[in-house]
């Protein structure tokens, strides 16, 4: 009579499957973006051969394809991958945190934090470049955070995920009023702040990069801390505990760490839609719910998505060219009534 193979061996080789799985899709996502890169730094009003991208990242040169590579392309590039990476994460950080699939980092407030921290500027501290925003922005989003998780916190189950999202719509709401009595008010204010508001990664130099980069690596730093917590955390409040989990801290950490990347990736970039609500279910669909894999899955998709909108939007309408903001919106919208509609048939 045969006998049954032990439990162990009978389950290694779904387990195997699942692992080569996830292995050949994050190949594939490595490969996409670097074709998402080559994009962005080939196509444009101008556009120009791999070769010539090759030769003047290379071989340099001073050439007008060398110049525009360098100067141009190549800051946009660079900051379209960070943003992208850090609003990918972020999103799927948030949605952890709040175990609400449809939650993205504006959920918390930062996004117009950092918006009322630009008007202010522009307005009451005679700031007029984009360096010197992201200071003010990134302070803006950083005091909304910690304002929504402090309101949050109050009470006896402290910050509860449902207590998060009233908390963030609360100050979200009082912080629009805010930007939008400023702007009502001066009008040479709402001239120069709506460039910055529409979101994008074109007219951004070296100097913001240099600027934001390392906030972006501490809030990674953060958010990777905080994997096995919400993996922990998906399974319930009172689960988690009994597996060991502060989850206090688990909120503190990974909250902090998605404040973080929202709020210098807003600083640099403006507000950036959808990005954070679709790479996190893009990521979940190929490598599953686990953490530890879907934040790095999320960093390698964000900046594809930002990229791929961003070069859609240099070719649309030439000459001119439609902010990276506006693309991403505009391919959401439908993503996002897919998903509504999906979860509501699946219920």
């Amino acid at each position: 009579m045969p006998v049954a193979p032990p439990l162990a061996a009978r389950e290694g080789g779904p387990r195997r499957a699942r692992t080569a799985r996830r292995v050949a899709w994050t190949a594939a996502a490595a490969v996409l973006l670097a074709i998402a890169v080559v994009l962005s730094l080939a196509v444009g009003s101008r556009a120009l051969a791999p070769s010539a991208v090759y030769d003047a990242l290379v071989h340099g040169g001073d050439g007008t394809a060398a110049q525009v590579v360098r100067t141009l392309r190549v800051p946009r590039t660079v900051l379209a991958l960070l943003v992208g990476a850090a609003l990918g994460m972020a999103g799927c950080v948030m949605q952890g945190l709040t175990r609400n699939p449809i939650a993205e980092p504006g959920i918390l407030g930062v996004s117009q934090g950092a918006a009322l921290g630009v008007v202010l500027a522009i307005a009451f501290a005679g700031v007029h470049t984009l360096a010197s925003y992201v200071w003010f922005a990134f302070v803006g989003a950083g005091a909304a955070g910690v304002a929504v998780y402090a309101v949050a916190a109050r009470g006896r189950d402290g910050a509860t995920p449902v207590k998060l999202a009233l908390a963030g719509a609360a100050v979200n709401a009082l912080l629009y009023s805010v930007v939008a009595g400023v702007l009502t008010t001066k009008a040479a204010t709402l001239d120069e702040f709506r460039f910055w508001q529409v979101g994008s990664v074109a007219g951004r130099d070296a100097e913001v990069i240099g600027q934001v980069w390392p906030f972006l690596l501490v809030g990674a730093v953060l958010v990777l801390a905080s994997a096995r917590g919400l993996d922990a955390l998906a399974l319930g409040e009172d689960v988690a505990r009994g597996l060991g989990r502060n989850v206090a801290a688990v909120r503190i950490v990974g909250g902090l760490g998605a404040t973080v990347l929202t709020g210098a990736g807003v600083a640099a970039a403006g507000p950036i839609a959808f990005v954070g609500l679709a790479v996190p279910h893009m990521a979940r669909a190929l490598v599953g719910p686990d953490h530890r894999l879907l934040l790095p899955m999320s960093a390698l998709l964000g900046p594809v998505v930002l990229l791929v909108a961003d070069v859609v939007g240099r070719v649309v309408v030439p000459p001119g060219e439609v902010p990276a903001g506006v693309t991403t919106a505009l391919i959401g919208v439908p993503f996002l009534i897919a998903l509504v509609r999906g979860k509501a048939v699946g219920s």
